[in-house]
């Protein structure tokens, strides 16, 4: 019976509490989405690098999911009490009617069991979506794919909200029981006292929160560099922070005074009424507002950044990657220590480093000759006398100042000759470069360098290699140029010099770039395995050498984006989620506790359209003000976010623009016209 009963309940109330069965079911299906996709890629061929970036995306997921079901949990409550608050009435004929307090709890129980249920079932659809999504970022056959029901992943969500639920259910319980049956039948007849602000007070508020904002959003986009510190960024936080409270709160008395200026728009229809209203809404939800506003800002933030690394280090990658394989030799002395395992090198390990990289290749078990192509051999030099700082010039000053944390002034420039160069220019599909006896060509891509490259080179900043002095031959640093492979623009700097300024000087690293003879995918991942069998070789021992491949530089970028874009879209999500259904719930009790306003609204002539245009006006207006002013954050928190990581973020934040304006509208879009039309069917309900 109660279970019948709780289904005809459920269908019957379900335009009242859509809200909160949106609000149910989306919570659980991204929670159980998220904590699924670990196994939900089990059945793909994915590479061991992939696979490997996606065990530390779950691991990463699996360690917010506390985080974010706290969040979830304090959310359910929060829409609990709202539906508890709108069911008053119900549960006090119930107990008029004989039935007990328990009897009434175990209906309750009932209800949220089938709910529950319903919220898994979408969850596991769900995630099969999302697994092709993550098998399309991770280049996985999707011949592969089949339907996977993740066991972890329900036990983990029917765990955490069955405490949810539990801890909902002994609220509502004490609740229900500690009311009395006449509070229960009269609950919602109580109206609320319209409080109005001193608005000149409001005027003098509004001033000094719009210059704190506005003092915030001049550091971190036009000054972000002193912005650095962990005291500067908190700082500019809490001013933000605060800021945003005062501006919300100035709001409401400030834009009053301002519309009823104009008194033939303010005395037009119902705006008085819904200018007051929406007074009454902002002044008892400032702290609600503010809270709100902030968690949009983060999850806009997070998804904007998020989409837009996934797609720069998708394109950097791609632009950084001309061949199939990087090898590097480092300087080798026996008795000095091993900078990573701290033990001495072997006289052997220095005689392999005086040996070439193919007859190193060859040592460790790889025949360069048999795998490898179009090989270019070349050496990297140092001057113990040319340093960042030297390099610099005047520039170093501004740099050490402005950006120290890429700043290494002590640390030899890296020095390569034209003709090694133009050798690997042509494997790379570079210009060819020529340089006269004195001049020397700067060429950096990091952002955070490149900017006091130029202006060194603006400077006409000399460098003294071998004991010859070079003068620069541009003015501008060569942002299209680098050596080795990488995943983005994280070249800090090198000089391509005359060869016979590096006679006598020391060689810093033996290089190679070369491609496979291999020529289709699967036989390119062969020659990869084979690269990273190498280590079991005991003869690799005595090879100080790294070998890096495109599929390595491409596995790692691909995953480490999507990481990235995954964790940030769970975050993303609840913070946005849990922002719509505050504002949502917010409305709908406001609306609730207000019957009696558009009751007399109707008697005193004003008809349906004109209330419902008014209540249009209220909703639209209060879900759009802390949007409207948490897009304002972040079109500065991207700039800012993009400052620190240039290398990352991709310059066209267009695409994940519209990807966010696409989140955006489907959820808190969604909330907004759920919130209209529930609204509408309670106001409705009233009239008859």
């Amino acid at each position: 019976m109660l279970f019948r009963l709780s289904l005809k309940n459920m269908k019957k109330s379900f335009r009242d509490y859509a809200v909160y069965f949106f609000t149910l079911i989306l919570g659980v299906a991204i929670f159980y989405i998220f904590n699924s996709l670990g196994e939900q890629t089990v059945m793909m061929e994915v590479s061991k690098s992939g696979r490997d970036m996606i065990d530390v995306m779950a691991d990463i997921i699996d360690a917010f999911s506390v985080f974010v079901s706290v969040i979830l949990g304090f959310l359910i409550v929060y829409a609990s009490s709202f539906l508890m608050k709108r069911r008053k009435k119900e549960f006090g004929t119930y107990m008029l009617l004989g039935m007990g307090k328990g009897r009434i709890s175990r209906l309750l129980l009932c209800e949220t069991v089938v709910i529950g249920l319903i919220s898994l079932a979408a969850g596991v659809l769900l995630s099969q979506l999302m697994s092709v999504l993550v098998a399309n970022m991770f280049a996985a056959d999707m011949n592969k794919f089949v339907f996977v029901i993740s066991a972890k992943a329900i036990e983990k969500t029917i765990f955490y909200f069955g405490i949810m639920y539990l801890s909902v259910m002994v609220l509502n319980t004490f609740s229900v029981g500690r009311c009395q049956l006449i509070d229960l039948l009269r609950a919602g007849q109580k109206n609320e006292k319209i409080k109005m602000k001193n608005s000149y007070l409001c005027g003098v508020v509004f001033i000094i929160s719009a210059v704190m904002l506005g003092y915030s959003y001049y550091r971190v986009s036009v000054r972000p560099e002193t912005v650095a510190s962990t005291n500067s960024i908190l700082f500019i936080m809490i001013l933000g922070a605060v800021g945003t409270f005062l501006f919300v709160w100035s709001a409401s008395g400030f834009f009053l005074r301002f519309s009823m200026s104009s008194k033939k728009h303010y005395f037009k229809g119902l705006n008085s009424f819904t200018i007051r209203e929406l007074n009454s809404k902002v002044n008892t939800n400032v702290v609600s507002l503010t809270v709100i506003c902030l968690m949009l800002f983060v999850a806009i933030l997070i998804f904007c950044s998020g989409a837009s690394i996934n797609e720069g280090s998708r394109q950097n990658v791609l632009g950084h990657t001309p061949v199939d394989l990087n090898v590097e030799k480092t300087p080798v002395t026996a008795g000095e220590p091993d900078p990573y395992t701290r033990e001495p090198y072997t006289q052997a390990q220095e005689n392999n480093w005086k040996a070439s990289i193919e007859d190193s290749l060859e040592e460790i078990g790889f025949p360069a000759d048999k795998y490898l192509k179009d090989m270019v051999c070349y050496n990297i030099y140092s001057d113990e006398n040319l340093h960042m700082r030297e390099g610099l010039g005047s520039a170093a000053e501004v740099m050490e100042r402005e950006r120290p944390n890429f700043f290494f002034g002590d640390s030899e420039e890296k020095l390569v000759t034209v003709s090694d160069f133009n050798r690997l220019a042509a494997l790379y599909g570079f210009g060819q470069m020529e340089l006269s006896d004195d001049e020397y060509v700067a060429a950096a891509n990091f952002e955070d360098v490149v900017k006091y490259r130029d202006m060194a080179l603006e400077n006409g900043t000399e460098i003294t290699v071998g004991g010859r002095v070079l003068k620069p031959k541009y003015t501008k640093c060569r942002t299209d140029l680098f050596l080795n492979m990488s995943n983005g623009n994280m070249n800090s700097g090198f000089f391509i010099v005359p060869d016979k300024a590096v006679e006598g000087l020391k060689i810093k690293s033996k290089q190679m770039a070369a491609n496979y003879k291999a020529e289709n995918k699967e036989g390119k991942k062969e020659v990869d395995q084979i690269l990273a069998d190498l280590d079991k070789n005991p003869a690799s021992e005595n090879v100080a050498m790294s070998v890096t491949t495109r599929n390595q530089i491409i596995d790692s970028s691909v995953g480490t984006g999507a990481v990235v874009v995954f964790v940030g879209l769970y975050l993303g999500m609840v913070f946005l989620l849990s922002s719509a259904a505050v504002l949502a719930l917010k409305q709908l009790a406001d609306i609730s506790d207000n019957q009696e306003r558009y009751r007399i609204l109707r008697n005193i002539g004003a008809d349906e359209k004109m209330i419902n245009r008014a209540l249009f006006t209220q909703t639209a207006t209060f879900f759009l003000l802390p949007m409207a002013l948490a897009c304002i954050h972040c079109i500065f928190g991207v700039q800012y976010a993009g400052y620190n990581v240039s290398f990352y973020i991709n310059q066209n934040i267009v695409p994940s623009i519209i990807i966010t304006m696409g989140l955006l509208l489907v959820v808190y879009g969604g909330y907004f016209i759920i919130t209209y039309l529930s609204c509408k069917n309670i106001l409705s309900q009233s009239s008859s």
